[in-house]
């Protein structure tokens, strides 16, 4: 596929005259044999980055301080042991990989200051980075203007698709309108609560969420939105007490889920009844470790890995992830889709033969990651991957229990028709 810095306007409509190409260059990626030596610096680096012959440096952007730090402690870690990974059997073209670690402080405008720093100053390979749709928008503009690749690991509302990200989560059409379909089909859910926190993400997840609702001749009994680190819930509480809605749909992100489902607890719903049942998109097994697994058991997560799934690859991860940062940490969805990125970025660099963004810009599309510890994945010439749709329950302990996955893989679609 050919989309050498079409620009963000440009790139969907270059998508689609290649894309059948573009599926034709998959590339096995596993980490089984070492780089013995690389080629020339010259070679592999002809726009100014931050390579030389024995290293390349790369940038690790997240939140670890804020109300955010919750969510995005784990990304940085997973990102951190496959950097080491990557190094211990050789590097990426036979260089070791260096990282550059800066703190968006689940502040906005930080996270675009220390993009430009890390792209500009710094003149990293790569970025791995930002949680929140909020501070993926934020720091849009940096890539796009200083010409950057970010692995951005969250599942997100979609309706978004740069030249200059790779998207490791889900989006809306493998998240929020699979779980709907779940809970209608297996639950028989007829009326819905939406709740989330007050920016971009829920709010446009919960906007697709009512339109797919409404589509199937369902309805939508309350919506709500609070700030970021709110914690008072009781009155929105109440009132979902009073509407009676068979799914209370929440994408409460960050630390206010500590309070949340505490306060739902006290207020006497139990979720293990599922009267009302609880579906959410937001929490996984990172925000449980905060919320304490018997402030939420019986709820219902759709997201597309869980720490308890049960395959090899998984297992040689949890036990790689618990070696590196202790025996008492839980991997979530996106601690594991961060994880995918290092070794996609290494995976795209060495089919290009080049860490010049261009080259990995052009080589991503078909790249295909056999060791995924969700299983499998494939880059799509949209950028976002192919991966499966499961749905977890909470347990007491803090895990969740696979009850549904798709047989398939589920092809991204990050601009379903009627939902935009």
């Amino acid at each position: 596929m050919s989309v050498e810095r079409a620009g963000p306007r440009n790139f969907r409509s270059a998508l689609r005259r290649t894309v059948g190409a573009a599926l034709l260059a998959a590339v096995a990626l596993g980490p089984l044999a070492a780089q013995a030596g690389g080629p020339p610096t010259a070679k592999v680096n002809t726009t100014g980055l931050a390579v030389t012959d024995d290293t390349v440096k790369v940038g690790i952007l997240h939140s670890v301080t804020g109300t955010m730090a919750i969510s995005e402690t784990g990304s940085v870690q997973a990102e951190k042991l496959a950097i080491k990974q990557i190094n211990d059997m050789g590097g990426v073209l036979g260089r070791k990989v260096e990282f550059i670690q800066e703190d968006g402080a689940s502040d906005w405008p930080t996270f675009a200051e220390k993009a430009k720093k890390l792209l500009v100053n710094d003149k990293v390979a790569a970025v791995f980075g930002c949680w929140t749709s909020a501070s993926r928008k934020a720091v849009l503009p940096v890539f796009e203007q200083y010409n950057g690749m970010l692995y951005y690991p969250t599942f997100y509302e979609g309706l978004e698709m740069s030249p200059d990200v790779i998207y490791t989560g889900q989006e809306a059409t493998q998240q929020i309108i699979a779980g709907i379909d779940w809970v209608v089909k297996n639950k028989g859910a007829k009326t819905f609560y939406l709740l989330g926190s007050d920016y971009i993400w829920p709010r446009t997840s919960n906007k697709i969420a009512r339109k797919h609702i409404e589509k199937l001749g369902l309805k939508v009994v309350g919506e709500e939105y609070y700030p970021l680190g709110h914690t008072q819930f009781n009155s929105v509480i109440n009132k979902i007490k009073l509407k009676r809605p068979d799914v209370i749909y929440a994408i409460v992100v960050g630390g206010s889920n500590v309070a949340f489902y505490k306060q739902l607890k006290a207020a006497g719903i139990d979720m293990t009844k599922e009267k009302p049942l609880l579906l959410t998109i937001s929490v996984t097994e990172d925000e449980i470790r905060g919320i304490g697994g018997e402030n939420i058991v019986g709820a219902y997560a759709v997201m597309k890995y869980f720490q308890s799934l049960d395959n090899p690859n998984n297992k040689k991860f949890v036990k790689a992830f618990k070696d590196m940062w202790g025996q008492d940490m839980v991997i979530g969805d996106v601690t594991q889709a961060a994880y995918l990125g290092p070794w996609l970025w290494k995976a795209a660099v060495e089919k290009a033969g080049s860490f010049d963004i261009d080259a990995v810009r052009k080589a991503s599309p078909g790249i295909e990651l056999k060791t995924a510890p969700e299983g499998y994945v494939r880059i799509h010439p949209n950028h976002h991957l192919w991966s499966k749709t499961r749905v977890g329950q909470a347990q007491a302990n803090g895990q969740y229990k696979l009850v549904y996955e798709t047989k398939e893989l589920v092809e991204p679609n990050p601009f379903p028709k009627g939902y935009q």
